[in-house]
């Protein structure tokens, strides 16, 4: 597994982890099933403590991006709830918009960043 995590930023080790998997299951690296390696491993792998592992684990199952089984672990199982995920995306959408039209970055920028972003994922 390939996670790339900057030890020089100031976002917590534990959320780039989250972002990692996140966008290795948008980008079908990781696909629903796949197991993700044991706390004990990834932590291993990185050189991280493995309680920021699981916390990463912890909140992509919050997040309804992985189930925990007692066999295989942490199993990919995107959340089938779409009305929720459009919600929560709602409203980040609204604070990252209202940041954008403070900066004074047009309609046509914002489309045309979103098309490049949706083409990385496979154009879904």
């Amino acid at each position: 597994m390939i996670i790339e995590i900057d030890f020089n930023s100031t976002e917590a080790i534990y959320i780039q982890l989250r972002n990692q998997i996140v966008y290795g299951i948008a980008t079908a690296r990781f696909k629903e099933g796949d197991s993700l390696p044991s706390v004990r491993a990834l932590a291993e792998e990185i050189g991280i403590n493995m309680h920021t592992v699981n916390k990463a684990y912890t909140v992509l199952r919050q997040e309804g991006f992985v189930q925990m089984d007692r066999r295989r672990g942490a199993v990919i199982a995107v959340n089938a709830d779409k009305l929720m995920a459009l919600g929560e995306i709602d409203t980040e959408l609204h604070k990252l918009l209202a940041k954008a039209s403070c900066r004074g970055i047009s309609r046509d920028e914002i489309h045309a960043m979103i098309d490049d972003i949706y083409e990385e994922y496979g154009g879904i």
